[in-house]
């Protein structure tokens, strides 16, 4: 899903219990995580939906911490990338791998960099393609590794991009995903209509490259939602279930 569109969800009703993790829980995140999460500098928009994105569970579970190099895939708005740029801090990068495809991107991550997170750069290319300016401890998708199945934005050849990031970790380096399930496996077609994929269909796809899969985040699993339903759907956006993947490079 595009970041881009995040700025208009609004919709902060989800029942406390859909969550496996309370949405107002920092007391587990370590104090750097806790910080950028609460830094009042973020925009509004940002700081308003970490109700239903959980951002502090979600840089704790994918390991984000100070010094690391992050490779962050298609940043478009930086809505994590502040807060990634704030707890790796000066002796970590952040490099956004931007796209061309989609409008609006760079003009947003480089309001990042204006604001002072200067360990944060991006260079878009086109949908599906990225480079490695050197190895990194971390690559990151969040909400967007379905967006690689959907030809109207790039003909991506799938195993080919997993192999890719297989090659930018380090040894040991984490292959970090979260993204909306599905109702089973789902053609490419059936992707771009509900902007879904199904863990097992994701998990397959990411261990055919060499990953191992070393552990699942349950914080936005939730239970309601209708996995056939686009995620677009007014009344469930922003509120569907969502899996957190950490896949190793051995």
């Amino acid at each position: 899903m595009k970041h881009v569109l995040l700025g208009a969800v609004v919709a902060l009703l989800a029942i406390a219990g859909a969550f496996r993790i309370p949405c107002t829980a920092h007391a587990d995140a370590p104090d750097t995580i806790a910080k950028a999460v609460a830094d009042p500098t973020r925009p509004k928009d940002d700081r308003d939906a970490d109700a239903i994105r959980l951002p502090a569970q979600t840089l704790a579970f994918a390991g984000v911490k100070p010094g690391m190099i992050v490779g962050e895939l298609y940043p478009c708005g930086g809505y994590f990338s502040r807060m990634i740029s704030d707890v790796i801090g000066p002796g970590g990068k952040d490099y956004g791998l931007e796209t061309t495809r989609w409008k609006g991107c760079a003009e947003a991550d480089q309001k990042v960099i204006d604001e002072g997170h200067r360990n944060f750069s991006f260079v878009a290319a086109p949908f599906g393609e990225f480079t490695a300016p050197e190895k990194f401890d971390l690559f990151w998708i969040t909400q967007n590794y379905h967006d690689l199945h959907i030809k109207e934005y790039g003909n991506v050849d799938m195993a080919a991009f997993n192999r890719k990031v297989f090659d930018s970790l380090k040894p040991g380096g984490v292959y970090f995903i979260l993204d909306h399930q599905a109702a089973g496996n789902l053609t490419d077609d059936e992707i771009a209509k509900v902007h879904r994929i199904a863990k097992a269909q994701l998990i397959a796809e990411v261990e055919a490259a060499g990953f191992k899969l070393a552990d699942e985040g349950h914080f936005l699993n939730r239970p309601g939602d209708d996995h056939t339903r686009s995620i677009f759907d007014k009344d469930i956006r922003g509120k569907t279930d969502q899996y957190a993947l950490e896949f190793v490079k051995p």
